[in-house]
Formats: structure tokens, C-alpha cells, sequence
């Protein structure tokens, strides 16, 4: 723990700007918060994707509901590339499009806003207070589920969010070039929470040859009566059952995976939103609002289809019959 010298509270170094290891000018750290208000189908995330070694930071900010899933017809999009990126701790932090983080108290409790600097279309002022503790992957990754409290406006809409979503955060190389998704054909993020005691979380990649592989486990979590652990990597997979004929967006989306104290984890998903969208130059994703069932619990979470530029042109082009 250290101390914040803007606020003088005590925080954790992973709620800080983690110094670049190299000089690589692709080296990037991300510091993502995604909530929504299921009663109103409405979705919302904000995503800043921070290049320290260039001195600039992009500031993605989406809000979405079932009308529209494309940035020109959503609720609201914009996403800022070129930023110059504040001398200011991220546990504290302001960017110029609007969107500010400040955290309350380390690894568990954050302010979320945001204001649209164009004309005040959008703005957010929630709080993130989280459910267990941060799940990581290796040195370089985190996830933590948490429960959102506060409002959301659009427009001259006002919406009460109280409801569950999820954080995560990435530091370390990440070039935007190349057909593959880290090495993989296409990826998936996959969660849900139903309580503060029943929620699971997946990260699936799929490494294999072909066009469609299978997408195997790496990484997650289970959390079932209050008992938390994490996937084993390599056993379970996440299988899109539907797909929108239209767009190629995954509409059932089923989990399949173990724990490390050898629990079972079977989770089936309906997906009632979704947004269509480059999140960083090479992860093409269908971030979709999901109402989730895993053995007698239901919740909402959020199933992400991920894909490289060109991985998802090829795949989509095959889906459509265009080739």
C-alpha cells in the first residue's frame, strides 16, 4: 500500500499506473468498469486504454439498449484515440473526455463518472463496490465482480442502477497487429452474478486451427453459496449455441467448466442487448447483456464475442454466405 499524494489516501499499486517494463511503445494498460440497469435492457461501459510510452490514452465511453447495436445507432458512442494522457494517478483521475475514476477504498470501492464534454448527452455517476476479491491472471490482468449503485442519464433519461457488473484491468505489452486475438482465433467473457454470494466468471480463448475451434477455458472464477474458486485452466469451454443470421451476434451461449475444488460450473445465457464495436484497433466485439442460468441461480452478466479485425471479417463473411 502507498499513499495517493492528490488525496492522501492509502492505496494498492494495482489501483495505480503500473510503470512500463520496456520501452515499447505498444505497451498499454486498460482499466475497464461495464454496468447496466436490466430492468430498462440498458448497458453501459467505460474503457480508457492508456499508452504511457506514447504519452496518449483513448477514452471509450457506450451505452446501449435493444435499439440499437451499432455505434451510429446505439444510445451513445464516442471513443477518443488520442488523448494526451493526464499527470495524474489513475486512483484519482480525470480524462478530458469526461470520464472520471476515483477510488475509495483499494481492491474494493470505486467512484465512476462521467460527463460527454460535447453537449452533455450522457453522464454516469455510480459507485462500484465489489463482491470478493480481485481474480488474477498472472502478473498482468485482474477481474473483480462488483455491484453498481448510482444513476445513469441519457439524454433527458434518468435511470436508478442497482445492479450487478464487472472491472477489469490489463497492463503489459498489447500490439495491435497481427490476424489473431493473442494468438487465438476468437475469445470470450463470459459472467454473471445473481448475488453476492452465487456468480462465475470465464475467459475462453480459442487457440486451435481452423476458422472455428473450440474456445477453452484459461481463466475465471465460480462463487456458489459463498464459496469461492477458481477455474481450472484447460477444462471446460464456452460454446455460442445461436447466432443472429443478420450479424453473426451470439444469442445462447452456454459454459461449461470446473473449479479447483472440483465443482462443476454449467451456465446457459439469453442475451437481451447488444453492442457491436472495436473496443482497441484489433478486438472486434459483441458485447451483449445476458440474463444467465447456472443450476437454480439466475443473473445478469454479460457474454463478450471477441474477435481480431480480421478474424471476425472472415468469420462474419462465412456466416453471411458472401464468399
Amino acid at each position: 500500500m502507498s499513499a495517493n499524494p492528490s488525496t492522501g489516501h492509502t492505496t494498492h499499486p494495482d489501483d495505480e499506473f503500473h510503470p512500463p517494463t520496456s520501452d515499447d511503445p505498444y505497451w498499454t494498460e486498460t482499466c475497464w468498469f461495464t454496468f447496466a440497469a436490466p430492468e430498462h435492457k440498458l448497458s453501459g461501459q467505460l474503457y480508457p486504454f492508456f499508452r504511457p510510452n506514447q504519452g496518449v490514452t483513448s477514452g471509450g465511453a457506450f451505452f446501449w439498449d435493444t435499439g440499437g447495436d451499432q455505434i451510429w445507432n446505439c444510445r451513445y458512442a464516442k471513443n477518443f484515440w488520442h488523448l494526451p494522457l493526464p499527470d495524474q494517478p489513475l486512483s484519482d483521475i480525470e480524462l478530458p473526455n469526461g470520464i472520471c475514476y476515483q477510488v475509495i477504498e483499494p481492491l474494493k470501492q470505486y467512484r465512476i463518472r462521467f460527463l460527454c464534454q460535447d453537449d452533455g448527452e450522457a453522464e454516469v455517476d455510480l459507485t462500484f463496490t465489489a463482491v470478493c476479491p480481485p481474480n488474477y491472471l498472472g502478473d498482468g490482468h485482474l477481474d473483480q465482480p462488483g455491484r453498481y449503485q448510482g444513476t445513469i442519464r441519457l439524454g433527458d433519461d434518468v435511470y436508478e442502477v442497482d445492479a450487478y457488473g464487472m472491472r477489469d484491468r490489463s497492463w503489459g505489452p498489447r500490439s495491435q497487429f497481427g490476424a489473431t486475438l493473442h494468438g487465438a482465433v476468437r475469445g470470450g467473457y463470459s459472467y454473471a452474478t445473481a448475488s453476492n454470494t452465487d456468480g462465475f466468471h470465464a475467459l475462453t480463448m480459442a487457440y486451435g486451427e481452423g476458422d472455428d475451434p473450440d474456445c477453452t477455458v484459461i481463466h475465471g472464477y465460480y462463487l456458489r453459496d459463498g464459496e469461492y474458486s477458481r477455474l481450472v485452466p484447460g477444462q471446460g469451454r464456452r460454446d455460442v449455441l445461436e447466432r443472429d443470421p443478420g450479424t453473426g451476434a451470439p444469442t445462447v451461449v452456454r459454459i461449461e467448466a470446473v473449479d479447483e475444488s472440483g465443482r462443476e460450473l454449467v451456465a446457459t445465457s439469453r442475451s437481451v442487448n447488444r453492442i457491436g464495436v472495436h473496443l482497441n484497433p484489433n478486438l472486434w466485439t459483441w458485447n451483449c447483456l445476458s440474463e444467465w442460468t447456472f443450476g437454480d441461480a439466475v443473473g445478469w452478466g454479460e457474454d463478450h464475442d471477441n474477435w481480431s479485425a480480421a478474424g471476425y471479417r472472415r468469420f462474419v463473411r462465412g456466416h453471411l454466405g458472401l464468399d
